[in-house]
C-alpha cells in the first residue's frame, strides 16, 4: 500500500485567487516546491480541490481546465510530480459526495492509487479540508496557513508555511 499527501490547491499550493480562471495568474505559495520535492520521495502527491466556481457559473469548465494545466506545468517544470488530481465542480448544496468536507475525492483517490489512508496526510487551508481528511480516515491532518481563529478545526497540527509542514511531516516519517 502507498502513502499519500492529499493537498488542497487554492490557498495551499497556489495563492488563492478566488475562483481562478486565468492561467497566467497562477502563483505558487512560497517554499511549496522545496517541500513537495522532499515529500514526493516518500509519498504520492494528490491534489483534492473544491472548484465550486464551475457549479456556481463563475468559471467555465474550460477555464478551470486551463488553470489546472498551468498548475501542472509549473510544478512539473520544477520536478514535482502529482500522482493524480481530483476536483469537485459542484456548488454548495448540490449534495455530492465529493465536495469537501465530504471524503469522496480522497476515497476515490485511495481506491485508484492503492493508498493506505491511515498512513497518509491531508494538508489544506480550510476546516473543510481537515474535515474531509478526518472523514476519510487520513492519519495526519494539517491545517495550512495563518491561524484563522474562531474555533475552526486545525486538525493534528497548524503549519503557517511550507517549511513548517516539512518539519512536521519529517517527524512523522522518522
Amino acid at each position: 500500500m502507498n502513502r499519500a499527501v492529499f493537498l488542497d490547491r487554492d490557498g495551499t499550493l497556489i495563492v488563492d485567487a478566488v475562483y481562478p480562471k486565468d492561467p497566467e495568474r497562477v502563483k505558487l505559495v512560497p517554499h511549496v516546491i522545496e517541500a513537495l520535492l522532499e515529500l514526493q520521495r516518500r509519498f504520492l502527491l494528490v491534489i483534492v480541490s473544491n472548484q465550486s466556481g464551475i457549479g456556481r457559473g463563475l468559471i467555465t469548465p474550460e477555464e478551470a481546465r486551463a488553470v489546472h494545466e498551468r498548475v501542472m506545468q509549473v510544478f512539473d517544470r520544477e520536478g514535482v510530480r502529482f500522482a493524480d488530481a481530483y476536483y469537485c465542480p459542484h456548488a454548495p448544496g448540490e449534495g455530492c459526495a465529493c465536495r469537501k468536507p465530504a471524503p469522496g475525492m480522497l476515497l476515490d483517490a485511495a481506491a485508484a492509487l492503492g493508498v493506505e489512508l491511515a498512513r497518509s496526510v491531508m494538508i489544506g487551508d480550510r476546516a473543510s479540508d481537515v474535515a474531509a481528511g478526518r472523514a476519510a480516515g487520513v492519519g495526519c491532518l494539517i491545517r495550512f496557513g495563518p491561524a484563522a481563529g474562531g474555533g475552526d478545526d486545525d486538525g493534528d497540527a497548524r503549519c503557517e508555511d511550507w517549511p513548517a509542514v516539512r518539519r512536521h511531516v519529517s517527524l512523522l516519517i522518522e
